[in-house]
Order: C-alpha cells, then sequence, then structure tokens
C-alpha cells in the first residue's frame, strides 16, 4: 500500500488528485467545529449521550453531531436517498430503464438523489429542530435558522462528495465517512490511556484487544475480497468470414455483496424506539419499549442478528438479479458448463448466491455483535464498534484500488504512445 502511494505521488495528475481529496477533507472536518447558530451545545451533548443511535450517528458524522455544527446531519440523508432510488428503479418502470441508458440515465437518476436528499434533509433537520427544542432558543426563528442550517451543511456534503468523485481520488462520499470515523481515534486512544492510568483496564487485556482487532481486520479484508466465481463458456459464433466467442469467463459473486448497508439498516430499526424515548421522555409507552429494547439485553443482540441476516438476504436480492444474468448469458451465447441456458442457470445461481450470501449475514452479525460481547466479558465500553470497522476497512481497500486503477491506466497511456 505504501509503495502504491508513494508511485502515485510521482505522477504529476494523481498528485493533484491526491492532494484535492486532502484538501476537501481538511475542509469538511473545519465544517464539523462550525456550530448551527441559536444552539446551545453543552444541552445537546446531554441528550445525545443518552440515546444509542444518536451515538452512532456521532461517530459517523466525525463529533459534528454532539457538537451540532451545520455537518451535523452528516451525509447519511445522502445515503438514505441513494438507497431508496435504488429500490425505486425496481419498482418504477421508467427508472429501471433510465439505470439500463448508461451513463445519461445514470446522470438523471444523480439527479433525482440529489433532490431526494435536499427533502429528506429538511425532513431530518425539522425532526431534530423538533428533538432538540429544549436546547434551542425560543422562537419560531430558531427553529427555521436550524433547519436551514443543517439542511445546508448536508447539501455542502453532498456536493464535496461529489467534488472528490470527479476531481479526487476514490468515492466521495465513501471518503467522508471514513474521515468522520477515523477523526475518532485520537480520542479513543486518550479513553484507553485514562482507563490504564486509572486501572480500568490492564495491559494484558489491552494486549488481548490489539490482537483480536487485527485479526477481526484480516478477517474483514478476506470476506470483503472474497467471491465465488461461476465459469462461464462462450460458444464460437462464425459472422461472415470472422469467428467470434469461444472464450472462457466467469461471473464473480460476491460473499458480501450488500457490504454495510444492512448493519444499519438493523441498527436504524432497533434504536428507533428509545430515540423517541429520549425526545418523549414523559411518554411510559416509548421509554417501556426503549428498556425492553436496551442494547444490553439478549433480545437485542437476537434481533440484531436476525435483521442483519434479513436485510442482507434482502439487498443482494435487489441488486443482483439472478434471471437477468442468466438471459444475458443465453443472449450472447453464453453457458454455465453442464448446464442448459436460461431457467437452469438462473436456479442454480440463485442457489450458490443463497448459500454464499448467507455466510456473509453470518460474518456481519458477528462483527456487528463483537463489540457488545466485548463489553460484556471485560466490562469497558468499546466505543469504536463492528459497524465503524466495516466502513473503515472497505473504503480503504475501495480507495486503494481507485490508485491502482489510474496508475495502470497511466502506465498503458504512456506504453500506447
Amino acid at each position: 500500500m505504501l509503495d502504491a502511494l508513494r508511485n502515485a505521488w510521482k505522477i504529476p495528475d494523481l498528485r493533484k488528485r491526491i492532494k484535492f481529496t486532502a484538501l476537501m477533507l481538511m475542509l469538511f472536518r473545519v465544517g464539523t467545529f462550525v456550530p448551527v447558530p441559536r444552539m446551545d451545545p453543552n444541552a445537546v451533548r446531554a441528550m445525545i449521550e443518552k440515546g444509542a443511535l444518536l451515538g452512532f450517528f456521532d461517530i459517523i458524522s466525525g463529533g459534528a453531531f454532539k457538537q451540532f455544527s451545520v455537518f451535523a446531519m452528516s451525509i447519511t440523508p445522502y445515503i438514505n436517498a441513494s438507497i431508496i432510488i435504488q429500490l425505486l428503479t425496481i419498482v418504477i418502470p421508467k427508472w429501471e430503464e433510465l439505470a439500463k441508458e448508461g451513463e445519461a440515465g445514470r446522470k438523471v437518476l444523480a439527479q433525482y438523489t440529489r433532490y431526494g436528499t435536499v427533502i429528506l434533509g429538511l425532513i431530518q433537520a425539522t425532526g431534530l429542530s423538533i428533538g432538540f427544542k429544549s436546547a434551542m432558543k425560543p422562537g419560531i426563528l430558531s427553529n427555521i435558522v436550524v433547519i436551514i442550517s443543517l439542511t445546508a451543511g448536508t447539501a455542502f456534503l453532498m456536493w464535496l462528495g461529489e467534488q472528490i468523485t470527479d476531481k479526487g481520488i476514490g468515492n466521495g462520499i465513501s471518503l467522508l465517512i471514513f474521515a468522520g470515523i477515523v477523526s475518532r481515534l485520537p480520542a479513543s486512544v486518550l479513553q484507553v490511556y485514562s482507563l490504564l492510568k486509572v486501572g480500568t483496564l490492564n495491559i494484558f487485556m489491552l494486549a488481548i484487544f490489539a490482537i483480536l482487532g487485527v485479526v477481526v481486520i484480516v478477517a474483514v479484508i478476506a470476506v470483503q475480497e472474497a467471491e465465488r466465481r461461476v465459469p462461464v463458456q462462450y460458444a464460437k459464433r462464425v459472422v461472415g468470414r470472422k469467428v467470434y466467442g469461444g472464450q472462457s469467463t466467469h461471473i464473480p459473486i460476491k460473499v458480501n455483496a450488500a457490504g454495510v448497508i444492512p448493519v444499519i439498516f438493523a441498527m436504524s430499526i432497533l434504536m428507533f424506539p428509545s430515540t423517541l424515548a429520549g425526545f418523549f421522555p414523559n411518554n411510559k409507552i416509548m421509554t417501556s419499549i426503549a428498556e425492553f429494547l436496551s442494547p444490553s439485553g439478549w433480545l437485542y443482540a437476537v434481533l440484531y442478528a436476525l435483521l442483519i441476516v434479513f436485510f442482507t438476504y434482502f439487498y443482494t436480492a435487489i441488486t443482483f438479479n439472478p434471471v437477468e444474468v442468466a438471459d444475458n448469458m443465453k443472449k450472447y451465447g453464453g453457458f454455465i458448463p453442464g448446464l442448459r441456458p436460461g431457467r437452469p442457470t438462473a436456479e442454480y445461481i440463485s442457489r450458490i448466491m443463497n448459500r454464499i450470501t448467507l455466510v456473509g449475514a453470518i460474518f456481519l452479525a458477528a462483527i456487528a455483535l463483537l463489540p457488545y460481547f466485548m463489553t460484556a466479558i471485560s466490562g469497558v465500553n468499546i466505543s469504536f464498534g463492528g459497524t465503524a470497522l466495516l466502513i473503515v476497512v472497505g473504503v480503504a481497500l475501495e480507495t486503494m484500488k481507485a490508485i491502482e486503477a489510474q496508475m495502470l491506466m497511466r502506465h498503458y497511456q504512456g506504453f500506447l504512445k
């Protein structure tokens, strides 16, 4: 990885892209310290510490949520809008046609995603202004200022992410989330040092945590890169005097095709009652439900794992269609050795996908529940959870692949010239 970065720095165009990406990420970090007007940060911080889901949002935003800065909502409205657009492309035939039209169709869907981001940002900002009303100065003007500030901050982050994708290295939205999570590492290190100083954590336990962390990182990389390659053979076709086809290739089916999305969905659903209970502390029904679904209970762990497995299958099913893959293979003369094209091929691919997805779903559930088990065993609160680790490792791998692809492209350009 260090060699790749060193070689990339020697190429002027790549060096310019890396500098631009670093500058945009610095701008993002500066914005996390710009407070929203007419809000009391101390009162907001006290309310956030009571809600587990709000704490997770604070990790994603790099501490901007706890400080209630203009970037407090981070890029989550954009992520939600992107997921909704992906789901609607399956339901709405016209949008499905746009998705298949190539670059022009993707630009239209990207524009819809931007509109959806602003709409969801306004809704979420309105909910936050209502929920944190006790930390806000009285008056309707305060509500308007808070809603506009939060929505504008999210819209600016969306633009920032798109600029990084176009003029920088890697996926801009993913890098913003990555930067927010990594920025919490110094605070986590100081927390560990303070625990060692007061004797709550000993050196032996810290060594076990470090070894376990390395093992988990290696496992995450292995599963993120793992794939089942289904062999495909293309028959020879004679067109005029030329012979086409006859080559062998494969269909890569990833073990963890859904990424970290199932974990985020499951956590959002389970933590929603406790979040509402924090906003309405006098409601006995909401408080009882929040206590029943407490993260420290066994019921929470069971439901968490089941929801992760469910959403892994759900998201994989809407992003990978075996019937469509089989039809495309049949259209271009491709077949899996030993199977007839069409329905038998689709059933075979679907069967493999279901088995592979089960492995990925169990792995996601295990990684997501690992911090809870470690906290229960050691008694030490593990703030850097499995979800954050999955995001950090995944984005790091994705960015390194983008750098290598840029270097390979320039290598071939130089060779052809």
